[in-house]
This record gives structure tokens, sequence and C-alpha cells, in this order.
């Protein structure tokens, strides 16, 4: 039975009958399941400016299957556009805003179902919370990602973009190269090309089950998206047919073939965020500690952007996500009983989709690594955990001890990289940038960009309480928990303190007598900040980073 007919069925109901036919919905229309279609789309995003296209194809698949489908929005941040200013403040917290929201719209009105239109970076996850929470039928297909861009004969994207500008300011690039990378670096509408944050979820959304095949690497510009769009409106119709819901998908067994498909991709250390988030509205907790014993036996298959020099076409060419799984599934490394929006199982799904490109995808026993792309680091620095894109980070810089230059705001060591001030060997900590402490755990991707703009990436680390974009490579350590606003010793380093950074060991310590530690902490009160509006309640009532930033 539909859950909508406690709205449009009866003579009790006849007053909401009537705003339906307000809206011009026949009686017809009110007679079959009512989908709802949260749309992303805005002219603001570049990964959106394509989704009301997306929508319409969606809306075509959910009539065509016998369903009557209703639009509603979800607004988005663009990291790209919002970085190294307060706009940044805004991005990671537009996630719970919009799995509110979505929450709100849904349960108000009574859908049988959902689609979920997304692209970019905190819309995939707030939408997979929001299906959680809802758990009517649903099923994703987003706007699919950007081609890559060309300068000088080579494909580029936008980290290669932010590595220009500190090219630049290094005095390695002049004014008319400069031009020339912010004129191609994106040529197409789509999240950006390299496997960031917004790329890593959409794939990862095809790993938990909750995306058809293509979802993560089928390009924004390719009619094949609009295909995949009406497919999967056709698709939710089945899922509601046979009552198919988020919660009997994302299990906790798919909560780990998405981590398992995540190190062997590598993924953007974001995904270490969202998942634990993700779970969590599932009524599954995870522990940072998992990603390491998943990585211990997942080897890293991929090198895309920013890691290597392939890009999401690449890896929609070469076969995919599902190729990916394929070739996880020949060591046993995925739960392949795990059920999907085709009806289907993983493995079902995945049976048969062969790599048709090994220099893309890597095969199982040719890995770049016998283990996966993300590790986590523990140690006094962080007792609770911290994040590193290990993929991504030079040999040399694996291991890596030397003196700390802090700052205690982005702003602060942006300037001191730009006037030259940080050395080889130096570790640049960046603190009071968390999800209280920012507030709203900004990325630092101007910082890391400069460092290897400069031609420092091999020979300096940068460690934060904030977070990182996809598009970030290099020894750089996010998400170090306890913050320093919440009194986490990141708050107590002073200039010059040694810090030791060992990613093959997962440790990260700072090399401080304890006695020293103690006494500085009888006189340390962490820094707080005058807040107003959405931020003064996000900061009051976020977690650390080490569990998902997850709201309480």
């Amino acid at each position: 039975m539909k859950s909508s007919n406690a709205i449009t069925h009866g003579a009790q109901n006849a007053p909401h009958r009537a705003l339906y036919h307000a809206l011009g919905l026949t009686e017809e229309e009110l007679n079959r399941p009512l989908v709802g279609i949260v749309s992303s789309y805005n002219e603001i995003v570049p990964g959106h400016m394509n989704l009301d296209k997306i929508v319409e194809a969606v809306r075509m698949g959910v009539a065509m299957a016998g369903g009557t489908p209703i639009v509603f929005p979800a607004i988005a941040v663009c990291d790209g556009i919002a970085m190294g200013h307060v706009g940044m403040k805004y991005s990671l917290v537009t996630r719970d805003l919009i799995a509110d929201s979505t929450e709100a719209m849904a349960l108000a009105h009574g859908f049988d179902a959902l689609v979920m239109v997304p692209n970019c970076d905190k819309n995939v996850p707030g939408l997979l919370m929001a299906a959680a929470r809802v758990n009517v039928p649903t099923i994703f297909v987003s706007g699919g990602p950007m081609l890559a861009g060309h300068v000088s004969g080579s494909k580029t994207s936008l980290s290669s973009m932010f590595e220009a500008v500190g090219s630049y300011n290094a005095g390695k690039l002049d004014d008319e190269k400069l031009t020339e990378y912010e004129c191609k670096a994106c040529p197409t509408c789509g999240s950006c090309s390299g496997m960031y944050t917004a790329n890593s979820m959409n794939c990862l959304t095809e790993a938990l089950g909750m995306g058809l095949r293509g979802n993560g690497t089928i390009p924004a510009v390719y009619s094949a998206r609009l295909e995949l769009a009406k497919h999967a409106g056709m698709a939710v119709m089945e899922l509601w047919k046979k009552n198919i819901r988020p919660r009997d998908i994302m299990t906790k067994d798919a909560i780990l073939n998405a981590l398992t498909v995540d190190m062997a991709l590598g993924c953007s250390t974001n995904s270490m965020l969202h998942l634990p988030a993700i779970a969590h509205e599932c009524g599954i907790e995870i522990n940072l500690d998992i990603a390491n014993q998943i990585s211990a036996k997942t080897p890293n298959l991929c090198h895309l952007a920013p890691a290597g020099r392939t890009y999401m076409e690449d890896l929609d060419e070469a076969g995919g996500v599902y190729a990916v799984m394929h070739e996880l599934a020949k060591k046993s490394l995925l739960h392949t009983e795990c059920l999907t929006v085709t009806g289907k199982t993983v493995g079902e799904n995945i049976a048969g989709c062969e790599n048709l490109d090994p220099e893309v995808i890597r095969p199982i026993d040719n890995p770049y690594s016998e283990t996966g792309g993300i590790a986590v680091l523990r140690g006094n620095l962080a007792p609770e955990g911290s994040v590193v894109k290990r993929s991504a980070v030079l040999p040399e810089m694996l291991v890596h001890e030397g003196p700390a230059r802090v700052f205690d705001c982005e702003e602060d060591a942006q300037e001191a990289i730009n006037a030259g001030k940080i050395q080889p060997g130096d570790v640049v900590v960046i603190r009071y940038e968390g999800p209280k402490g920012g507030p709203g755990m900004r990325e630092m991707l101007n910082p890391t960009s400069a460092i290897m703009g400069m031609g420092l990436g091999s020979s300096v680390a940068l460690i934060t309480d904030g977070r990182f974009s996809g598009a970030t490579r290099g020894a750089c350590i996010g998400h170090i928990t306890p913050e320093a606003a919440s009194g986490g010793l990141i708050g107590l380093v002073e200039e010059g303190d040694i810090i030791s950074i060992n990613i093959p060991e997962n440790t990260i310590e700072l090399k401080v007598d304890n006695a020293v530690i103690a006494q500085r902490r009888k006189n340390f009160v962490p820094k707080q900040k005058e807040l107003t509006g959405y931020l003064k309640r996000y900061a009051a009532l976020v977690s650390g980073g080490a569990s998902g930033a997850i709201l309480n």
C-alpha cells in the first residue's frame, strides 16, 4: 500500500487533495505512488548546473514506470568557491542542514519513495544521511564528473589550478601561464575531474549499493548520464514495489564494502568524516581503527588526480567502480551478498565487469601498494585519531620529523607560506580549525597547494585539526582529534617543537617531555571565538572529526 494514502485518500483528507489539485495534480496522479525528487540544482556550483537536465530525465523515468514525480530542493555550497575564506566555515555544516531539511520535506509530505539528485561534496553524504532517516525506497543519481582540462598538452584539473597559484607566488609561473590554467583547468560542468570528495562520495554510493552502475564515473556532459537518470527513475519504482529500503541496503557489511572500495580507489580523506556519519544514521557505529584494519588487507589499485595523472573519465572508460570491485572480489575482499538498488546483490552486479585498462585500474596482483589509500594515525598528538591520504604522499615523506611552525588559523599559515617563511623540514601546524574551533572544519587546500606549488612537497608536512579537500596531496594529516578548541594537545604545541610522523606505522607524536606538556597544560585555556547564528549552534552541538563531526 502507498504510505501517501494517509494523505491522499478518504474523506478526511479532502483538504489535502484540494491542495494537490492546486498544484495541478490529477486524480490519476494521486492514485500513483508519490516520488519525491530531491534536486540540488543551482547556478553557483559547477557540479550542479546540469542537474535540471538530470532531474527532468529522472521525472521521465519515474512517470514511465508508473509513479508521480514531485521535485523539491536541497542546498549546495561549492567548496572550491568557498575555499580560503569565511565561506569554507559553511561547507561541512551544510551536510547536516541538507539531511535535516530533506528529512523534514520527505516526512511532512508523505512521499512513497525518493530519488536523490546530488553531485558535490556535502550533498551526497547529507542525502545519504537523510535516506537512512526517512527510510522509504530511495535511489541516488548524481550529476557526474567534469572532464579533465588540457594545459600544454597534458590533462589537468582543479588541484593543478590551486598548485599553479603556489608556483606563481614562488615566481615559477608568469601571468600568462596562470591565466591559461584559469581558463582551461575546469572545461565543463560537473564535479571536479579528480578523485576529490564529490567524486569519492559518488563512487562510494555505488559501493554502498545506493546508486546504479556508472553513477560515480559517467561524465556530466555525456548523454549516457541522462540515460542513467531515466533508469534511476524507473528503478526506484521497482524498489517501491519490492519495498526495498535504504536500511535494507546500507548494512554494516555495505559500509565495510564502501571502506574497502575507498582504500582501493584512494578516495578523499573526507570519506573518513562522511562514512561514520552515514553509518551513525543507519544505527551502525564504526571506529576509525577499522579503516587501518581494512587498509592493511586492501591493495590500492588507482592513482587518480591528485595522486596521479588519471582522471574520472579514464576510470569510467576502464570499467568504473564495478571493475574495481570486480578486482577486489578476486581476493574475497567484499561482502558480495549485500543487497543493492538493482534488487540484486553486489556479487550479481559486478559479475563480468572486467578491468578494461590495467594502467588506470591496477590488477589485484599488481597494485600500487599492498595497503589502502587512506591511513589513520594515532599518538599523543591525536589519541582519538587523525587521517592522511597515504596514496597521495611522496615516498620520501611517509616518515618525517621536523620543527613545528604554529598558526592559529589558515590565513596566518597561508601568509607565512606565501612570504617564503616555511623551510624544508618544517611541520606546519594549523589549529583552531576543527569542527568546534573553526567552527566548521575548513579545508586547507590553499596552504597545501601552495606548499606543493612552491616545490616544498618533498620536504614539508602539514598537520591540522581542520580537514583537507580531496584535491590535496602531500604529507598532510588532518582531523587531529581532540582538536585545539576541545583542549587537544595540538593546542599546546609551541614554535620549534619536534613533531614525528610515521605513516607506515600509523603514528603521530609531539616529541616534548611529559613534564613540560603537563606544565603547559596548567596555563592552557583554549581560544574562544565570538559566534552568531547557525555556526554558534553548530559549534555547540558538533562532535570531533574522529567520530564523523556528527551533531549530538
